[in-house]
C-alpha cells in the first residue's frame, strides 16, 4: 500500500509496463497510440511509449499529470469507450495484467 500523498503533490509520473510478444508490436502499438488522447483528455500533459532495448516486447507507455489530486480525477473521467480501448491493450500483456507505478516529484513545487 502507498504512503500517504498529499492530493497537491506534483507534477506525478505514471508508467504502465507491458510485456507483448514480440510479433505483436505494431498492432500493439496502434492500439495503444489511441489511448494518448483520451490520457491527454483527462488530464496528461505528457504522454509517450517507450520499448526496452536489452528486453524485446518490453513496453512502457508513460504520462505526466499536474497533481495527485489530478491523477485521482482522471480515474473518474475515463468513459466507457476508454475502458473498452484499455481492456484492448490490456489482452496485448501477456502476464495477465500490465503494471501500473506511479511517482511523484522528489522536490514539492
Amino acid at each position: 500500500m502507498a504512503k500517504h500523498i498529499s492530493r497537491d503533490r506534483c507534477p506525478v509520473l505514471v508508467t504502465v509496463e507491458y510485456r507483448i510478444r514480440p510479433q505483436d508490436r505494431d498492432v500493439f502499438l496502434q492500439a495503444l497510440a489511441k489511448l494518448e488522447h483520451g490520457r491527454r483528455r483527462d488530464g496528461a500533459y505528457a504522454w509517450g511509449v517507450f520499448e526496452d532495448t536489452a528486453q524485446e516486447g518490453r513496453m512502457l507507455e508513460t504520462f505526466l499529470v499536474e497533481s495527485w489530486m489530478e491523477h485521482l480525477r482522471q480515474h473518474e473521467r475515463v468513459t466507457q469507450a476508454d475502458r473498452v480501448m484499455q481492456d484492448t491493450v490490456d489482452r496485448f500483456d501477456q502476464d495477465g495484467e500490465p503494471k501500473v507505478t506511479h511517482f511523484v516529484a522528489a522536490a514539492e513545487s
